[in-house]
């Protein structure tokens, strides 16, 4: 079973443990057979991959450009990101020297494109740019790609309008 993940980067702190809980619940308990396919955003990505790799499954990442853990993870996050990647079993890049929106939605693009079924640990809301989470669903939904939306009650973002 291949399972892939969309999700807020923003999740707020004091709510990471309900969305860890929900994503743990929603993840098929195929074991080795589970294969978690993840973007690697911070937020509910490193979540998942945590999960799945809990789960005893193998996590393959897609990375949307070249220049992602430099720009996109922030310094104090590198050893636990880099920790994450080490135990991937595939680290795929996308052909972008710029982590962009175009990156982005190319890079949900090849995850859609090898799974099974999406977690979205979304809030509902319409995307605010390309590339995003609401983006990814919806791509999911047009292609067919089975979508399980993840917001248990008390989930929020930290910077919610």
């Amino acid at each position: 079973m291949r399972v892939g993940i969309t999700g807020h980067m923003d999740l707020a702190e004091d709510c990471t443990d309900l969305v860890r809980e929900a994503i743990e619940r929603a993840l098929p308990q195929e074991g080795p057979d589970l294969i978690g396919v993840s973007c690697m955003a911070y937020g509910a990505d490193w979540i998942f991959a945590e999960e799945v790799l809990e789960a005893g499954g193998r996590l393959e990442v897609v990375l949307p450009a070249a220049d992602y853990r430099e720009t996109k993870v922030w310094q104090s996050h590198h050893e636990h990101f880099d920790a994450l990647i080490a135990r991937a079993a595939t680290v795929d890049v996308m052909p972008f020297e710029l982590s962009d929106p175009e990156a982005y939605a190319a890079a949900n693009e090849r995850m859609l494109a090898s799974i099974d079924k999406l977690l979205a640990v979304w809030d509902g809301r319409p995307a605010k740019r390309r590339g995003g989470t609401a983006d990814a669903v919806a791509e999911a939904e047009r292609r067919g790609v089975p979508v399980t939306r993840i917001w248990p009650d008390g989930a929020r973002r930290e910077h919610e309008d």
